[in-house]
């Protein structure tokens, strides 16, 4: 995602959802935070989808964040776009103009990247009741160890509790790579990208951002199902989308 511009009292700012392409200005009506109009300010061929923000302040109130989103939600339903992160805030009209004219080298190049696509969730997480137990029977290196330190009579020392605990985590990690490497040959002829993102707590086994043709999410399905039959009841897949590109927009704004 582009990083911010400006965030800054103005009093003729201009709120910036996303970059498109297109030189020819256009209006997608009073969808935009606090029922502002939703326009284009153009500079050759980008775009820049702003809404007039007079007081130069939007607070980060679930409706804002709500509303930003659904401004991304109707642009990635029109056409390829850049998604801004929330809160960006230009001065003025002139700002925006200049800011597209300053890096309109690095918005195509990065506008080509995700032209004709959008981007896909896929989620899969351990449905277990208790994630160390999981392991511990999966894994025989861990149950012997776990085995070990608990065994009857001894009182186990605190790096002996922090070498399992470390013994635990590489053996997640591994087993992640594992089944990464598994659900990415199902998706592989099926995306264009795919981004692995850090993992939100030990039950998830792999979060992905998985870049797709427009025309692509039954591929992307399909794709999705065939991975999920290669593990057994114990894992959950949940995937999501489609989204504006997010993960794959890295833009070095000047």
């Amino acid at each position: 995602m582009m990083k911010k511009v400006t965030n800054i009292p103005a009093k003729n700012g201009r709120y910036l959802y996303a970059i498109i392409p297109g030189a020819h200005e256009r209006s997608f009506g009073p969808i935009g935070i606090n029922g502002a109009k939703v326009y284009t300010i153009c500079v050759g061929e980008t775009a820049a989808v702003v809404s007039d923000a007079p007081n130069g302040r939007i607070r980060p109130e679930r409706k804002n964040f709500a509303a930003h989103q659904a401004v991304l939600k109707t642009l990635v339903e029109n056409g390829d776009l850049l998604p801004m992160s929330f809160g960006n805030i230009s001065t003025n009209g002139s700002a925006v103009k200049d800011f597209l004219a300053k890096n309109n080298s690095s918005i195509e190049k990065a506008l080509k990247r995700v032209s004709g696509k959008i981007e896909m969730g896929l989620r899969v997480n351990l449905d277990v009741p208790n994630i160390f137990e999981y392991l511990v029977r999966t894994y025989d290196e861990l149950r012997i160890a776990r085995d070990e330190l608990l065994r009857p009579n001894r009182e186990p020392t605190q790096d002996e509790k922090i070498e399992l605990g470390r013994l635990f985590q590489n053996i997640l990690e591994s087993a992640r790579d594992e089944h990464m490497e598994t659900v990415s040959k199902c998706l592989a002829q099926r995306c264009s990208e795919i981004k692995r993102n850090k993992c939100r707590d030990e039950r998830e086994i792999m979060n992905l951002a998985c870049l797709i043709d427009r025309g692509g999410v039954e591929k992307f399905e399909d794709g999705v199902l065939k991975a999920a039959s290669l593990f057994d009841d114990n894992f959950a897949f949940d995937y999501n989308g489609p989204w504006a590109p997010h993960n794959f927009v890295d833009l070095e704004v000047k």
